[in-house]
């Protein structure tokens, strides 16, 4: 199974601190914050990687080089100048990340989910990491069903980690080089019952805004 790193962001809550580096590649404990992402597939033994750049990509293509010091492969779908979203993100690069299902984590996280596992869910279009909810998103995302799937409707609602598996069949109406959020397929792919998950209490930690950088790296 490949696996993708959601990078291109501009990440336009961290403010002044992006400025000059793109999100991915802000310190926490003297290590970038990718490098957590990257560690965490290696030990999973994801070794075929891809990488979406936009906004200073070229300073995380010269971090992150082709992955060898990680003992990963590295592949980079670039965007140009201007993020296309999650899903529109996806969509360009599926030509690298193929037809099977594939594993996308989002760059600004920390966790300690055991990534191996994810290589054995039943996979339709999606299967999601699903959390409690963080103080800064306190309605949640989706209700998580006793059957596994996850619906928009009904509680208590968990939040999507930024952890999934997705099936290519989930991107093959998205324009590519069209920007889209990852939201509107998750919903269509819910009202046809296509989209499990799974509850995660582990270590999980969104670095989304100066405040929570800080606060990690004051626990760090």
């Amino acid at each position: 199974m490949k696996a993708m790193i959601l990078a291109a962001g501009r990440g336009e809550r961290m403010r002044h601190l992006t400025e000059d580096t793109p999100k991915p590649l802000l310190k926490v404990a003297g290590k970038a914050l990718i490098e957590y992402s990257l560690e965490a597939l290696a030990k999973a033994g994801f070794t075929e990687i891809v990488i979406n750049v936009a906004y200073l990509g070229h300073q995380i293509k010269t971090y992150c080089g082709n992955g060898s010091r990680w003992g990963v492969s590295i592949q980079y779908s670039d965007e140009g100048e201007t993020a296309l979203e999650t899903a529109g993100g996806i969509a360009k690069a599926l030509p690298l990340l193929g037809q099977d299902p594939f594993l996308v984590v989002n760059a600004d996280i920390l966790f300690d989910y055991p990534l191996a596992e994810l290589r054995h869910k039943h996979i339709d279009w999606a299967h999601l990491v699903m959390i409690d909810n963080p103080p800064h998103h306190p309605q949640g995302d989706f209700c998580l069903q006793t059957d596994g799937t996850l619906s928009e409707q009904g509680e208590p609602k968990f939040t999507f980690s930024g952890i999934g598996v997705y099936h290519a069949d989930m991107f093959a109406d998205v324009p590519v080089g069209q920007p889209l959020k990852l939201r509107p397929l998750l919903n269509a792919g819910m009202q046809q019952q296509r989209i499990n998950g799974e509850y995660f209490n582990g270590l999980w930690r969104d670095i989304g805004t100066p405040e929570r950088l800080f606060l990690i790296q004051g626990k760090a």
